[in-house]
């Protein structure tokens, strides 16, 4: 029997102007919230991220059931469809994050100062990947299977990496790192919260004795110098841009619609900051949920692949949003089980 994806021909959403001011202003709103709350250097403890991720969470139902009421079952659907599986996708970027955190010694108490202008970066950034990737569908089926190619190659540069995984990446020779290396002398310590010293604080800190032996790459003075607070932020800002090549095209195997992907994808990327001190405090217990995220990433692509083919050849088969929805939820929760169940070495 065939099972026609129908969402997909459903009528067009657009940007209602109701639904955009409820999306900005719960997003932006809830956002000043979380840095408010957030304002001090602090460590954020386990107890503290799981009730912001829980806040986060419910903000993201409480969209949806606008969505629900005001525009019906099928667009909730795809929004919760595309907020899950942002959601699940993101566990590799916050694994690569934490890497890039230990990498730079960045102390805990700074880490979510890093990680709210990355989460900056990923809203700008967002916006423009989903303005060209739903602009580029327009050209027809074969972008479709680009973008199934994109995210399969993804899928399996995933699983050679998960292979190498003792190999500790070295971020000196990384592109952002260059660049910023490029523009400003390097202060190679990390001085309180800051991103930049001027030259009278650096002055200030060549003056200690611990100091004496420092170096900053340049023998003229500057007017600024970018500390490693700021080479970590470069690193996770083009890391996370990587990272959008495969998410977008992904959470537009859902979608067309540009206001239910990108509310989608914003509503899940707030909601990193506090569900990276989450993941960070369980990773050595949810030692699968990467391979889930391949497994996820494949299905992704199957999907791309299964729409395109039916511009093609007409075959009327693919997979309707609520289908994808118990699949996203169904992967994670085995990679979960399979943690569990499967445990690996804990560190010591």
């Amino acid at each position: 029997m065939k099972v026609k994806d129908r969402f997909m021909a459903s009528a067009h959403l657009g940007f209602p102007t109701e639904t955009v001011v409820v999306f900005v202003v719960m997003a932006v709103g809830a956002m000043f919230i979380d840095l408010f709350m957030h304002r001090h250097d602090k460590p954020v403890s386990l107890k503290s991220a799981a009730m912001w991720s829980v806040f986060w969470f419910s903000m993201a139902m409480a969209f949806a059931g606008f969505l629900y009421i005001h525009h019906g079952a099928e667009m909730a659907s795809l929004f919760l469809t595309g907020y899950a599986l942002e959601e699940v996708l993101s566990i590799d970027n916050l694994f690569v994050m934490m890497a890039i955190f230990a990498w730079f010694g960045v102390p805990d108490k700074y880490r979510h100062r890093v990680l709210y202008w990355g989460v900056l970066g990923a809203i700008v950034f967002r916006g423009i990947f989903v303005a060209i990737g739903t602009s580029l569908l327009s050209l027809g089926p074969y972008v479709e299977v680009i973008f199934a190619l994109v995210v399969g190659w993804t899928a399996v540069m995933m699983l050679k990496r998960n292979e190498e995984s003792d190999e500790v990446e070295d971020y000196s020779g990384h592109l952002a790192y260059r660049l910023v290396k490029r523009f400003y002398p390097v202060w190679p310590k990390i001085s309180s919260n800051a991103f930049i010293l001027t030259q009278k604080e650096v002055d200030a800190e060549l003056e200690k004795p611990e100091n004496q032996d420092v170096t900053v790459g340049r023998v003229k003075k500057a007017k600024r110098y970018a500390t490693p607070l700021l080479l970590c932020v470069a690193v996770v800002e083009l890391s996370d841009v990587m990272f959008a090549f495969d998410s977008v095209p992904a959470i537009i195997a859902v979608s067309r619609e540009p206001l239910i992907i990108y509310s989608a994808m914003m509503f899940a990327i707030l909601g990193l900051r506090t569900l990276y001190f989450v993941l960070e405090a369980l990773k050595q217990y949810l030692v699968h949920l990467e391979k889930a995220v391949v497994l996820l990433l494949f299905f992704v692509a199957f999907k791309l692949g299964l729409n395109a083919t039916d511009h093609f050849w007409h075959h009327g088969y693919s997979i309707g949003a609520t289908a994808s929805l118990f699949v996203v939820l169904g992967v994670l929760a085995l990679g979960i089980i399979a943690s569990v169940l499967f445990p690996g070495k804990r560190e010591a």
